[in-house]
């Protein structure tokens, strides 16, 4: 494993991380205490320190488990959490999680919600607080940062920042936050098949002279980078990429193919992907999708094999600009993906 150190900051993370939401939300399966517990065990052995929760993965199972998983570890350990969503007054149990749930960030709420983490996290500090899936509004919003500010000060929180989705998008909540706010962090979507908008963000900072890293996670494109699927993939009942239309399948099935030059003896293309977002040093650290021990292993050792060309990225390059050689579809963007005015003036 390598680590990363977030610019001007303390905070050294590493190079890939472990999100939590794959053991506790359902949606890539159904885990055991037992099991969840388990697997971030091994991800610790395996060098990765970095773990990314979220109150609302679960309605705080996340940072239970979390708390369970690393009673005696907390220095050794960096925990990212993010607060946002009153699943207090609107959560329904400890389900599936995806319905996208009503927000409050009022100060009130988000001290709430961050003295409820810390208790469920059984700790006394965050090391990194998101605000979760933030719209341009909290962007503007001088209290909700103010509160941020003070949770800082209390000691309650190390560092904080924005988490951006929950769909691909989102172009100028995150723009604008780094133009505007002093944030240590910017969680995003971000992989070779979906650098838009990710890479336009990542360019603002170095254009506004922001210290302002990024946390990466959909970094396979829902586990199509890693190469495993053909256009006769069916995926398990209640899993989310039965939501995707089958044109998903049968075109990333082909851009996936012009991929493999990028597979060696020494590295997979799931850990080629890894190296393409390693490459830019605007990556604190990446967030794949782990849900099995297999995966686990060979994304923790991404780090370790060898770095991508200059050729190799070059070429990526080229293939990004000509779709792939695919037909291109229309991208369905969420958030604010065209210049406001009043961000314009």
């Amino acid at each position: 494993m390598r680590f990363r150190t977030y610019k001007n900051t303390d905070l050294t993370v590493s190079e890939v991380g472990f999100g939590l939401w794959t053991i506790s939300t359902g949606w890539w399966g159904q885990f055991t205490e037992g099991e969840a517990i388990a697997m971030m065990h091994k991800a610790f052995d395996l060098g990765i320190t970095l773990f990314d929760a979220a109150d609302t993965y679960g309605n705080g199972l996340s940072e239970e488990l979390l708390a369970k998983a690393f009673p005696k570890q907390r220095d050794q350990i960096v925990i990212a959490t993010k607060v946002g969503y009153d699943f207090v007054t609107h959560g329904e149990g400890r389900g599936r999680g995806q319905r996208e749930i009503p927000q409050d960030f009022s100060p009130e709420a988000i001290t709430r919600a961050t003295d409820a983490a810390l208790k469920r996290l059984k700790t006394d500090r965050i090391d990194l607080l998101q605000l979760h899936n933030i719209r341009m509004e909290q962007v503007y919003d001088d209290a909700l940062w103010r509160t941020v500010e003070e949770l800082t000060r209390a000691g309650k929180v190390r560092y904080a920042g924005i988490a951006l989705g929950p769909a691909i998008g989102w172009l100028y909540e995150g723009v604008n936050c780094i133009r505007e706010r002093e944030i240590t962090s910017v969680q995003h979507i971000y992989n070779i098949l979906e650098q838009h908008p990710g890479r336009a963000m990542q360019d603002a900072a170095t254009e506004a002279g922001k210290d302002t890293m990024f946390l990466v996670r959909v970094t396979h494109s829902s586990g199509m980078l890693e190469g495993k699927y053909t256009s006769e993939t069916v995926f398990p009942p209640g899993d989310h990429r039965n939501h995707r239309p089958r044109s998903w399948l049968l075109n990333g099935v082909k851009k996936v193919e012009r991929l493999r030059f990028l597979e060696s003896p020494e590295r997979t293309l799931g850990q080629a992907a890894l190296q393409w977002l390693l490459a830019d040093d605007r990556v604190a650290s990446t967030l794949p999708n782990i849900y099995d021990d297999a995966q686990l292993l060979e994304f923790a050792k991404a780090p370790d094999t060898p770095r991508l060309t200059a050729d190799e990225l070059a070429k990526i390059d080229e293939l990004y600009a000509d779709n792939f050689g695919v037909e291109r579809e229309e991208m369905k963007f969420k958030g604010t993906m065209e210049l406001p005015e009043t961000a314009a003036a």
